[in-house]
This record gives structure tokens, sequence and C-alpha cells, in this order.
């Protein structure tokens, strides 16, 4: 890990890459900053960066982002790159050990931010998105006057950010390829105040909307022209926000409380340029009063907030968990208004977030194990593919947990009807991985569960999934309706035509499995080899979902044990069980006290937490341990929805238990 600050004098030396329009903001304030320098400017044109380093007094111009980043100097880099960049350079300056400033968006969406953060986290540094807004001490006064009750209880919100302006397919505001329009470029700033806002009625930093309505005009260029958004957030609090590119607007913030109201007239650039500053509160029974403030050059007070809070690796301006937020929020505003970039579409050819070619990381610490019938390394880890919605948020799950050594990925036909299997197949064909990928499919889910849905739907699923086999299938549940020798044809079937390489059953009993195996061999059919039911450290007491089935008992364990069947169970972690959500006197999670409250699963977690100490990791890993540790082929599935997740889980690949710290945290000794 590189120094925080490296020159002699104390300052924290700034590389600016991307030397456009805001970038000249920016250099412009830096000398009135107290705590930063200009160090060097890098630009894919030399010129160009030659020219800026000269007028802003830079010491160093590169013409290329890789060499600024390779500069010792550079303690930190202001990026203002074109938004489908931001993800990029975010990352390769983290690996470079470069605190970041990067201008707003933070990245296109936020699946993009989720990778940005995850780097600047592995490699310690600090990471801020640039509202600059957020770091004067107009903010800071309105926050005061709203926290002291200036007009009564926080009811409304309104804010807008628009400018007007004619298309021009030249200009990156009216290109798609770019990312261009109005949400992305300006609407962040009224979200973002908006979430500020109605953080302080719930007392918390900022407010994640329940909802978002929204209309708007995307033009023939295919970016937005003009938007408007509704949110709604806990407590009764609600807000308008406006953006636009080719419409001004009044650019105003205003919030209505139960004792009158509050405008701030110029909220995104206080005195800059000659503008006004300062707040207007019109409370009922009272005189009218404008509140003066502090002003100071923005981007000066942007560098300071960076400085001031190095060591925090964030600043509390703008919380990576805010800049997560901001992102899934305006992702909302765009899929109402119909916005999809040409990067974004599920037809797409997706490049990795950091693009560069998809490889597997030297320092993974992945395990592997075998399926019989697969002639592929499985990794014990599995992804669960039932959540990834979109191209933009596989993508990023799905290079990572590849990167990371993992080759298995778990999808079922009725996953997000269907599109989840699009998902994942659109991945592979991007990438070239089939034949380094293991695939596990499953259909014939109740109410369609019976032979003939199970040919109908592996068709689809194959054909969704881009492919003419699955690794693994499983049927996703049982039906005793039928012998089971009707299923164990279908699937042979199947498997001699190579559409499938092996079959199980998920939330079969294990006694109708052996059924159906005893079947096979006495008609020379192909056997199943795996089982996909709960099984993990906490003891499922009912299961989340009609028709499933858990193995954890002692019976299950030891019929395992004795046939060796491969186990790929779901809800491994037991939903979140060993997280730290589950607490005897909290059973706000009702599906989580339902399922797994019970004292002998307190006294796991007490256990798993105790012995998590010792080890000094988390006592999800510890859980997890717990699942690979059997004494039969296991393959625990992990179903996160950020790459946060996927991190967490895998610390449990490297804590080793003995056989004797397997059965103390089961309570078997």
């Amino acid at each position: 890990m590189a120094p925080d600050i490296t020159r002699a004098d104390g300052k924290l030396g700034w590389g600016i890459l991307g030397p456009g329009n805001i970038a000249r903001r920016f250099a412009g304030d830096l000398p009135a900053s107290s705590t930063g320098v200009l160090v060097a400017v890098g630009s894919r044109d030399l010129d160009k960066a030659k020219a800026f380093a000269t007028e802003f007094g830079g010491a160093r111009s590169y013409g290329s982002y890789e060499e600024l980043l390779a500069d010792d100097e550079v303690d930190a880099v202001y990026i203002s790159t074109p938004h489908p960049q931001h993800a990029q350079w975010a990352i390769r300056a983290a690996e470079a050990g470069k605190h970041i400033l990067c201008e707003k968006p933070l990245t296109v969406n936020h699946a993009e931010t989720m990778a940005v953060i995850e780097a600047a986290r592995e490699h310690d540094v600090f990471l801020m998105e640039a509202f600059m807004y957020r770091c004067v001490p107009q903010t800071a006064a309105l926050l005061d006057l709203l926290r002291e009750g200036a007009i009564g209880k926080i009811h409304q919100i309104e804010a807008s950010f628009a400018f007007g302006g004619s298309p021009n397919p030249g200009s990156r505001l009216w290109d798609p390829e770019l990312a261009g329009g109005g949400i992305l470029d300006v609407g962040g700033y009224p979200v973002t105040m908006a979430r500020l806002i109605a953080g302080v009625a719930t007392g918390e930093p900022f407010a994640e909307p329940t909802s978002v309505s929204a209309v708007g005009r995307v033009g023939e260029t295919g970016v937005d022209e003009w938007a408007a958004a509704n949110l709604t957030f806990p407590g009764g609090v609600s807000a308008h926000v406006v953006t636009g590119i080719r419409k001004s607007a009044e650019n105003v913030v205003r919030v209505v409380g139960s004792e009158g109201y509050l405008v701030v007239p110029n909220p995104w650039l206080p005195a800059r340029d000659g503008s006004s500053a300062g707040i207007d509160v019109r409370r009922v029974g009272e005189d009218d009063r404008h509140v003066e403030v502090e002003t100071v050059p923005l981007y000066a007070a942007e560098a300071d907030t960076v400085a001031a809070h190095l060591a925090d690796r964030q600043a509390p301006a703008m919380t990576w968990a805010d800049s997560l937020g901001t992102a899934a929020t305006l992702d909302a505003w765009r899929a109402e208004i119909g916005l999809e970039y040409p990067s974004e579409r599920l037809d797409a050819n997706r490049p990795t977030v950091h693009r560069r070619p998809l490889r597997r990381r030297d320092d993974h610490t992945m395990k592997y194990g075998r399926i019989v019938g697969v002639d592929k390394q499985v990794s014990r880890l599995v992804m669960g593919v039932d959540n990834q919605m979109n191209l933009s948020h596989g993508t990023a799950m799905f290079d990572d947990f590849f990167e990371r050594g993992g080759t298995t990925f778990d999808t079922g036909y009725i996953y997000g009807g269907g599109q989840c299997e699009r998902v994942l197949g659109q991945w592979i064909h991007n990438r070239g991985v089939r034949d380094d990928v293991v695939v596990i499919g499953k259909g014939a889910h109740t109410p369609h569960c019976d032979p003939e849905s199970i040919t109908r739907q592996l068709h689809e699923s194959l054909e969704r999934l881009q492919t003419d086999y699955v690794d693994v299938y499983f049927m996703h549940r049982d039906n005793t309706d039928y012998p089971v020798g009707e299923f164990v044809d279908v699937l042979d079937e199947h498997f001699r035509a190579g559409r499938i390489k092996a079959y199980g059953g998920s939330n079969w009993t294990l006694e109708r499995l052996a059924e159906a195996n005893a079947y096979a061999e006495a008609n020379g059919r192909q056997p199943m080899v795996a089982v996909s039911n709960n099984f993990s450290l906490a003891r499922a007491l009912d299961v989340p979902w009609a028709g499933c089935l858990a193995v954890s008992d002692d019976e299950s364990r030891q019929w395992l044990e004795k046939n060796q069947l491969a186990l790929m169970p779901w809800s491994s972690q037991a939903r979140g069980f060993f997280t730290g959500r589950a607490k005897p006197e909290d059973r706000s999670d009702a599906e989580l006290v339902r399922c797994w409250y019970s004292d002998d699963n307190f006294e796991r977690l007490a256990r798993a937490t105790s012995l998590a100490k010792k080890r000094g990791v988390h006592p999800t890993a510890i859980a997890l341990a717990y699942v690979l540790h059997q004494d039969f082929p296991t393959f625990p599935l992990i179903g996160p929805r950020a790459l946060s997740e996927t991190h967490s889980s895998l610390p449990g690949l490297q804590v080793e238990l003995t056989p004797d710290e397997v059965r103390w945290l089961d309570l078997r000794d």
C-alpha cells in the first residue's frame, strides 16, 4: 500500500485524468485548497495535457492515463473522463494505489458502482463521488435548519437541475454510447439532495426511496432530453425531481414542512460566477428570513474534503453506501422512462468493467471438486443465478466470480420468468467461456412437474442459454403422482442425446431418489448423481418455499455419507442467519424467524461466533466451512446480489475445520 501523501510539503498531490471542461473548474479552484496541489495531467492527447498543465501549473503532463497512474508523486486522481470510462479508470487507479475523486455519476449504473467500490475496498484507497455541493457550508446550513425544525416536520421535497440546449450528435451529452442525457449528467444532483433531506426526516445520513415513478422524453438521439420523477421515502416524505438537457428549469431546492417551507435559490453552484448563496426560510407566524452562509470555492472544498478523510477511505459528504443508493435510484429513473443505453441491452457484447480480457486471478482461493459425468472442474462454491435481471448486473457479478476462480453457475427455468437464463447465456456467449464453466439448469417446477414439461422446458432453457447442453440438470421439484421411472426415462433420453451431462433431483426425498436410482440400475438408465436440497449449519424449522426439502438431519446426513452423492445445497448459509441479522429479540424478519429461529440454532450461532473470533473471520465463513467439511461431496450455492456478498463468502474456503469442530458446531458434542 502506497503512503497517503508523498509530497515533502505535506500536501496531497493531485493528478487529473481527462482535462475537459469540468476538470478546468477543479484545477482552477485547487490553488485555493489548503491541502492539495496539481502535480500531473493525463490525456490521450499529449498536446492537450501539456496545454492544460501549463495553464493550471501542473508539473508534468502525460499522453496516457496509464503513465499518470505510474507517477509516484500523484497521491490522488480526479477522474473527469466521459461517463462510460469512469469505472474503468477508477478501478485502475485503485489498483495503482491512488486515492480517487470521480466526477458524477460515479459510474453509468449500480452494477459498475459496486465494482468500483469493491476495488477501492480491496486496494485500501479513498473513493468519493464528486458531488461538490455536498462539501460546502450552504448544504451543511440547510441540514442544520431542517434538523432544528425550522419548517417543522418534513413532508415534500422539490429539486431540479436542468438546462437548455439543442441536439448535438457530436457532444457526449447527446450520445447514448457515452451515456448521455440529463439523468446521468445532472439528474444525480436533485436525487442526491432528495435522499439527503429525506435522511434528516428519518434520522439517518440519507434515505432510500421505497418507490420511483417517472415520466420523460427520450429523443431521436437516444438520450433523455427531459425527465421528472416522484420518489417516496419512509415516514411519509416524498420528493419531486426534474432534470433535462433541452429545457432549463428553475433549478432550486424547495422543502415543505408542517410549519412552512424553505427555498435554496442556488443549491448546486452557490456563489460561483457571481451567483447567489443562502437559504430563504418561510415559517408560518414568523417573518420571512434569509440565512446567509459562508461561500468557498466549490472544488477547493471538495479537494479539502478528500484530504480530511483519507484515513477513513470515504467521506461523510458522499459515502460509498450513498453512491450505491444513488446509482440504484438513477437506474430506476431511467428504467421508468425506458432509457437503456446500447451497452446495457440484453444482446450487447458488454465488456468487463475494468475493460481487460476476462482471466482467472493468480491469487484466487477457489477450491474444486468433481461430479460424475461432468468433465470439468466444479468450483466448491456455486453462483446462484436467480436475481440477475439485467446484463449490467449479471456481467459484473459473473465476471467477478469467474476471475476469483468460480466455474459453476446455478439457474432455473422459472427464475425471473426466464430472464436469468437469458442473462447468463448472453454473458457466456460474450466471454466465449462455455467450455470453462459448469451450467446447472433446473426445470419441472410445480405446477408443471411432469415428464412432458421437462422436455419442453429443457429445450427452451437451452435456447435462452445459447447452448446445446447443460452440465447438470435438476428436476426442481418431485411429483409423486408419477412413477419415478417416467422421470428417469425422460432424463435418460436427454442424457443420451447429449443435452444433459449429469442429472439429479432438487427438493426430492432421499427415499424417492434411491428409488429412482434403483430403477435406473434395473433398466440400464443413467442414475441421478446429485441432489440439491437445503443443508446448512442452522437446521431449518420450516422452508422458505412450498415443496422445498432439507437434508440437515442426522438420518439424511448418514444417507449422503453412505451413498456419496454430490450435494449442492441452497440456502447454505441459512439465508443470512449468521450475518448478524439474527437476534432472539429481533423478530422483524418474519421469514428468518419462521425458518431458523430456535434455541438450538442460536447455540450454533454462538459457537460459530466464538470460533470465528479465534480464527479471525466472520461467523458466515465458519457456517460455510461447516458445509464444505462434510463427509460427502458438497458444493454450496451462494445467492449474492452484490459483489460485497460474494466476497464475504470466499473466506469460508480457507477455514479448515477438524472433524471434532464440525461435530461441536452442530451440537453433536
